[in-house]
């Protein structure tokens, strides 16, 4: 028998309110498609699987049901939506260089429906937005969001509060890394549509008669697709390996 019923359910909700707030914003989780029913149970579940191993640590915390207790849940929220951000930046900058690849290959088609939110985006940064969070998946990253969730509970201490600053800074640097590790990624295909643009310039030059966009679309794409299929594995190789390694300097 629960010897203290009120206590358990309080450090039940403070546990899921972190674990929660970094599932609401976890790229795949977040998603319009999966449904809310779904993110609140498995928050839920994972709350009540985790608690035990934190009850050394949350239950103290909770024993005096107040005004306290309310503050906690608004930093416990906070820190689990901060988490949460670090994860939803890399796959954000991942979508950034998606678009950036299919611009400079010229895949200028109309946008359709994104596969994971609920707004338009183009054909290419779909395909490489959906398969670099399925290789997330199948790499099991929500593992590493977990542990790193545990982790936070000892640099992060529950009642210590929110540290605004402490988010900023490491959002704001997560954000410059993947920034940077997204333009490395994508360097190739910028480099040949730089190159293959000067080269149909100077041809325009030489022979101003030649009708060159719709000479030079063709053999722009092609080029671009050539490249991203026998890069690709390079390329969704990096990202996993960047994505681990921003993600745990971020949220450690």
């Amino acid at each position: 028998m629960i010897e203290d019923p009120q206590g358990s359910v309080l450090a039940v909700f403070a546990a899921f309110c972190r674990i929660g707030g970094c599932i609401m914003v976890l790229p795949g989780f977040s998603s319009f498609r999966v449904p809310l029913q779904i993110r609140l149970f498995l928050s839920l579940a994972v709350s009540m699987a985790l608690t035990p191993l934190l009850w050394d640590t949350i239950y103290p915390r909770v024993q005096n049901p107040g005004s306290e207790y309310l503050y906690l849940i608004g930093s416990e929220l906070m820190i689990g939506v901060a988490f949460g951000m670090i994860a939803r930046y890399i796959v954000l900058g991942l979508q950034f260089a998606g678009t950036a690849i299919q611009m400079v290959i010229g895949f200028n088609t109309s946008g359709g429906m994104s596969v994971t939110e609920s707004e338009q985006e183009g054909q290419m940064t779909s395909l490489i937005t959906f398969t670099g969070l399925l290789i997330l998946f199948l790499t099991d990253f929500h593992h590493m969001v977990i542990r790193a969730l545990m982790g936070s509970y000892s640099f992060m201490p529950m009642g210590d509060g929110f540290a605004p600053r402490m988010a900023l800074v490491t959002l704001t640097d997560t954000l410059s890394s993947t920034f940077m590790v997204m333009l490395r990624l994508a360097s190739p295909f910028i480099i040949y549509g730089l190159v293959f643009n000067l080269a149909i310039g100077f041809v325009n030059k030489l022979a101003p008669q030649i009708p060159v966009y719709f000479i030079s679309i063709p053999f722009i794409l092609f080029g671009g697709m050539l490249l991203f299929y026998f890069g690709s594995i390079e390329f969704f190789s990096l990202f996993v390996d960047a994505f681990a390694t921003l993600f745990t300097g971020g949220a450690g």
